[in-house]
């Protein structure tokens, strides 16, 4: 680590020098992606797309984009066409140092969600450094935005970039959304006049609109509704995003581990509910990290939307997670609820619940670690 931060400061400069180079003489486009949600499922879906176009370089580890943007503008060569980087923003700044770096030419915007809020102070905090890259975009530039959150429609006044929504009023939109037990999601989708029947290699609402996202760049850059439609059907679904499986048991198991966040959460709910209509439901649940002093209103307010469900099981797993607990259990009752303290604990008590008929959503921020339940559950030890 310390070998890395000595190193990190030469990097940065030789990365920052170079795809000014390569943008000059070999004209590379630059595509910034950040939000609160979706923001790797975005340029996952993206990636698939434009590398049918042309060479295409994106981040690919979940590592720190600090260090990762630098890594990956070093991967790009003078026959790289277009390069994709995630700009995921935790602290204060974070965001001017990506722009310093790498102003983009297309800048994406998926939502503004109450995360990280322990370091951004509020969701206004989140819109004010993830808002950055809009700011930062000029008369040449494109900002493709969601046109259904209320917080992006009042940052694009005095922006200079040319605007380009997506989403239910947007440019690029979608209409008759099909949920798939294969675990795939069908939709039509709308760019401007024209329609097109599209499908995803994932399950949920949320996707379409990530899919939606990646369609509205990859038009900005002249790509065909043939190669979109394509990229969005091949794209490579992320581990431990909304990977259905059936456990060996016949139970089938949700895993969407990967990252945790209240709105994300009620994404996740939403497409559980769907799928496990007819199915006896147990939800696990861990703490939802970084919302500081949301901490506790964020937990109570999830453990009182799930009592009202009909989710017939709860497992709360970690010290947050134990405030949603007690606030379901007010309508639960003590039988349905359960509270581990960590993810080593929840393995020998869900046992019960593997049998046919039943469907398991396990869910959390990824350092509770339940993303390596899911992968026990998957590989049936």
């Amino acid at each position: 680590m310390i070998k890395k931060k000595l190193i990190h400061p030469v990097k940065r400069r030789i990365a920052k020098y170079y795809l000014s180079f390569l943008r000059k003489f070999f004209g590379l486009k630059v595509i910034g992606i950040t939000g609160s949600a979706g923001k790797t499922t975005t340029k996952e879906m993206l990636a698939s797309t434009l590398k049918l176009k042309g060479r295409t370089v994106w981040s690919h580890a979940n590592i720190d984009p600090v260090y990762n943007i630098p890594t990956t503008i070093l991967k790009c060569t003078p026959w790289s066409k277009y390069l994709i980087l995630e700009m995921g923003v935790e602290y204060p700044n974070e965001m001017d140092f990506y722009l310093w770096l790498a102003k983009p030419n297309i800048g994406v915007i998926t939502n503004i969600y109450q995360t990280h809020t322990e370091f951004l102070e509020d969701v206004e905090g989140v819109a004010e450094e993830k808002g950055k890259l809009l700011t930062a975009l000029g008369e040449l530039n494109f900002a493709v935005l969601n046109k259904e959150d209320l917080k992006l429609r009042k940052m694009v006044e005095g922006a200079k970039a040319k605007i380009i929504w997506f989403g239910e009023r947007g440019d690029v939109r979608a209409r008759d959304v099909v949920l798939n037990e294969g675990g795939t999601t069908e939709f039509i989708l709308n760019i401007g006049p024209k329609k097109f029947k599209a499908k995803i290699p994932i399950l949920g609402e949320q996707f379409v609109e990530n899919a939606l996202a990646a369609a509205a760049v990859a038009r900005v850059l002249g790509v065909s509704a043939k190669l979109i439609i394509q990229g969005l059907a091949n794209f490579q679904r992320q581990e431990h995003r909304m990977n259905v499986f059936r456990h060996i048991s016949g139970a089938i198991i949700v895993d969407d581990s990967y990252n945790s966040n209240p709105a994300a959460v009620k994404e996740t709910l939403k497409t559980f509910l769907q799928i496990g209509a007819r199915k006896h439901k147990i939800v696990v649940l861990g703490d939802m990290l970084e919302l500081g002093k949301y901490t506790k209103k964020s937990h109570q307010e999830l453990g009182r939307l799930i009592s009202g469900l009909g989710i017939d099981f709860l497992i709360g797993v970690g010290k947050a997670a134990k405030i949603m607990t007690e606030e379901a259990q007010k309508r639960m009752g003590s039988g349905r609820v359960k509270v581990f303290a960590s993810r080593k604990k929840v393995y020998p008590f869900i046992k019960r619940f593997f049998k046919s008929g039943n469907i398991i959503l396990i869910k959390a921020s990824r350092s509770i670690g339940l993303d390596k339940l899911a992968l026990r559950l998957e590989k049936g030890i």
